[in-house]
């Protein structure tokens, strides 16, 4: 899919402008892409097609469906944002170029979905995010990075996919690479596609209950974007924290020591939400599993 600049349109500087322009024109050249240069600062961004097959990748890693709000942030010809619809989400594009825009609602309209996919010819950095279940785009990495805080402000749980650029060291929370030989310019015939969810504020301490089981409990949080360092402690008892992910609003933790007197692993699994933690651990003893309730608050 494609991209878009912001701002008008403005000389571009050696040797960033050689550059740029040679991968515009090797764009012009293939027939599977159509290419469009808009400055942005001292560069630009060519529309370059998505490869269907990349298109569905990115609608699959991000779990598209029915309720889900999509936004495409350089939309070009409107196929994610067409797909999403078909899969039955609500979705808009954004693209900078009116006569893209106008192309993708035709597209819309003869896919049957127009009433589920709209489009906006806007700077993508006046567009409001903060609806948005799921973002999709490809940009370059300099435009993916002056999203970031923006992004990391969304709603936990926010789906974010990027095709081909990351977030420098934000690192993804699953990468898919498929080969890609009809794509005209990028990665040498290869896509990489990337997925991040927008992670809860989990860092600080949590007072905990598991009834039944082992009496008070307390979760110390470490966290920086989605990875966490947990530390776990039962009835004053320092336990081992032997795995952990934070997902979104998701969080994971195997737990083992000696509770009650008696040596234990522990699986927790629980949702964040409202400043409260709620969920189900499994408890094993090697011959023995139950399955308990938990929740947690957070200390002051």
């Amino acid at each position: 899919m494609s991209r878009a600049g912001d701002a008008p349109r403005r000389p571009l500087r050696s040797p960033l402008r050689r550059r740029l322009i040679g991968a515009a024109l090797v764009c012009v050249a293939a027939p599977a892409a159509v290419a469009q240069s808009w400055a942005w600062d001292d560069g630009t961004v060519p529309f370059v097609v998505t490869p269907d097959e990349v298109v569905d990748r990115m609608l699959r890693i991000a779990d598209v469906r029915a309720g889900d709000r999509l936004i495409d942030l350089g939309s070009g010809d409107g196929r994610i944002v067409i797909g999403a619809a078909q899969r039955g989400a609500q979705a808009l594009g954004i693209d900078i170029d009116p006569t893209l825009v106008e192309r993708a609602g035709a597209r819309a309209q003869e896919a049957g979905v127009a009433a589920r996919a709209q489009f906006r010819a806007q700077d993508l950095f006046d567009t409001d995010l903060s609806q948005a279940s799921v973002i999709t785009m490809y940009l370059l990495p300099e435009f993916n990075l002056k999203l970031r805080p923006r992004l990391l402000a969304l709603k936990p749980g926010t789906r974010v996919v990027s095709h081909d650029w990351h977030m420098g060291d934000w690192r993804p929370d699953e990468t898919i690479e498929l080969r890609t030989p009809e794509k005209p310019v990028g990665l040498g015939g290869v896509s990489r596609v990337y997925l991040w969810v927008i992670p809860a504020e989990l860092r600080g301490r949590w007072r905990a209950e598991v009834p039944g089981h082992g009496g008070r409990w307390e979760f110390g949080f470490e966290q920086q974007r989605q990875e966490i360092q947990v530390a776990a402690r039962a009835d004053g008892r320092e336990l081992v924290v032997r795995g952990s992910r934070l997902l979104g609003e998701e969080v994971k933790m195997v737990v083992t020591g000696v509770v009650d007197g008696r040596p234990w692993n522990h699986l927790f699994k629980g949702r964040i939400a409202a400043g409260r933690i709620s969920g189900e651990v499994l408890v094993s003893d090697g011959d023995n599993q139950r399955t308990l309730k938990w929740t947690a608050s957070r200390l002051p």
